[in-house]
C-alpha cells in the first residue's frame, strides 16, 4: 500500500520534536517535504527530504497528500484553508483555530473538499492521561466526585524573540490540551467559570488561569479544575482524581517531550514507559495506599489513527468536529474571566 507523503509547515519545536520523528519512523508515512524558512535544520536530521522555504511550496507539491500545519496559533485557520483548497488532507496542531467561529469554516471546507481534518491533541496518549482514564474506568475510586489538572511551568521573565509571548496565550496552548483531557473524560460541561490572568511582569500575553468546568454531561456531579502557569517553582501534582471511595494523585509530567527534546529516537522499545518512582498514588479505603503502574504513553498512535482513517475508513480520534467544544471553551472562559461571571455554555 502507497505511503501517505507527508509535509511538514515548519520546522520549529513543533516540527522537530512533535511531528518529524514520528512520520519518520511510522511505516505507512513518508516524510516528504519540510518548510523551513531560513535555517538548515531540517537538512542536516533528514537529508533525504526536500527542504523549502515557503508554505505555497509545500501546496504545489501534487505528491503531497498530507499537511501538516503547525506553524503559529494565528496562522492555523489561513494555512489549513489555503491546504484543503488545495486538495490536502490536513492536520492542525492545538489550539484547532483562534475562534469557534474560524473552526466551523473549516470544518465545512473540509467536508466539501472531501479532506481529514484533525488536531494534534497529542496529550491524550500521554502516560499519565491514559493512566487517569484507567483508573476511573475501573471503579476503584467509587463515584468521582473531583478532579484536578495542571500544568505547571516555571520561567519567570519573558522569552525573546518567540511567537508565544506576543499572541495565543497560555489558555490558548497549554489550556487547548487541559480541555480536551476533560472533555474525554466527563464530556462536556454545562458552566464555565475562568480567571484568566497576566502574571509576570511585562507579559502582553496570558501566563496563567484557571478554568472551573461543572454540570459535565457524562458525570454531572463531578467538580473538574484545570490550571497553568509561568510562575510555579514547586509544581503541584498534575492529576488528582478523589472520589467516594478513594484517590489517584500523580505528580510529575509525561517523558516523551523531554526525551524528543533531547534528541531522543521514540522507536525504543521501552519508550513512553515510566518507571516505578514516577507512577501515581492510588488510596482507597479498601486498600491503602499503593503505588499504581502507568500504562505506557506514545504520541505515534495519534498518527496510527490517522494512517487507519486514511487507508482503512476508520474514524479519526480527534477529527476537527471533535475539537471544535475546546474552542468553544477557550472562549466562554476568556468571557468568564473578563465579566467575572460564570458562563453557560
Amino acid at each position: 500500500m502507497e505511503k501517505i507523503k507527508t509535509g511538514i509547515a515548519s520546522y520549529g519545536l513543533s516540527g522537530q520534536v512533535f511531528h518529524a520523528p514520528f512520520i519518520s519512523i511510522h511505516p505507512h508515512f513518508a516524510l516528504a517535504a519540510i518548510a523551513e524558512r531560513s535555517k538548515d535544520l531540517a537538512r542536516v536530521r533528514y537529508p533525504h527530504v526536500r527542504i523549502v522555504r515557503r508554505f505555497d511550496e509545500l501546496l504545489a507539491m501534487n505528491e503531497l497528500e498530507l499537511i501538516i500545519v503547525n506553524t503559529p496559533d494565528d496562522t492555523h485557520y489561513e494555512y489549513a484553508r489555503r491546504a484543503l483548497e488545495a486538495g490536502k488532507h490536513v492536520v492542525v496542531e492545538k489550539p484547532f483555530t483562534n475562534t469557534a467561529a474560524e473552526g466551523e469554516a473549516l470544518i465545512a471546507l473540509a467536508e466539501k473538499q472531501g479532506r481529514m481534518l484533525c488536531v494534534y491533541q497529542n496529550r491524550r496518549w500521554d502516560a499519565d492521561f491514559r493512566t487517569v482514564k484507567e483508573v476511573l474506568a475501573s471503579g476503584r475510586i467509587g463515584r468521582p466526585v473531583e478532579f484536578e489538572s495542571v500544568f505547571a511551568r516555571y520561567r519567570n521573565y519573558i522569552q525573546p524573540d518567540t511567537w508565544k509571548e506576543q499572541s495565543g496565550g497560555m489558555t490558548f496552548n497549554l489550556g487547548s490540551h487541559l480541555i480536551d483531557q476533560s472533555l474525554q473524560l466527563f464530556g462536556m460541561p454545562e458552566y464555565v467559570y475562568a480567571d484568566i490572568a497576566v502574571l509576570r511582569d511585562g507579559g502582553l500575553v496570558d501566563d496563567y488561569f484557571v478554568i472551573h468546568l461543572l454540570g459535565s454531561s457524562k458525570m454531572p456531579d463531578v467538580r473538574v479544575t484545570l490550571k497553568a502557569s509561568y510562575l510555579m517553582c514547586e509544581p503541584e501534582p498534575r492529576f488528582v482524581l478523589h472520589g467516594t471511595e478513594g484517590s489517584y494523585v500523580k505528580y510529575g509530567v509525561d517523558k516523551q517531550e523531554a526525551l524528543l527534546r533531547q534528541g531522543a529516537a521514540p522507536d525504543a522499545p521501552d519508550w513512553g514507559m515510566e518507571t516505578e518512582n514516577e507512577w501515581g498514588w492510588l488510596h482507597t479505603g479498601k486498600d491503602g495506599k499503593v503505588k499504581y503502574p502507568s500504562l505506557r504513553g506514545h504520541y505515534i498512535d495519534f498518527y496510527e489513527t490517522v494512517y487507519q482513517h486514511l487507508r482503512h475508513g476508520a474514524p479519526v480520534e480527534t477529527d476537527a468536529r471533535e475539537i471544535l467544544p475546546v474552542i468553544r471553551l477557550i472562549e466562554a472562559a476568556g468571557v468568564s474571566s473578563r465579566e467575572r461571571r460564570v458562563v453557560r455554555v
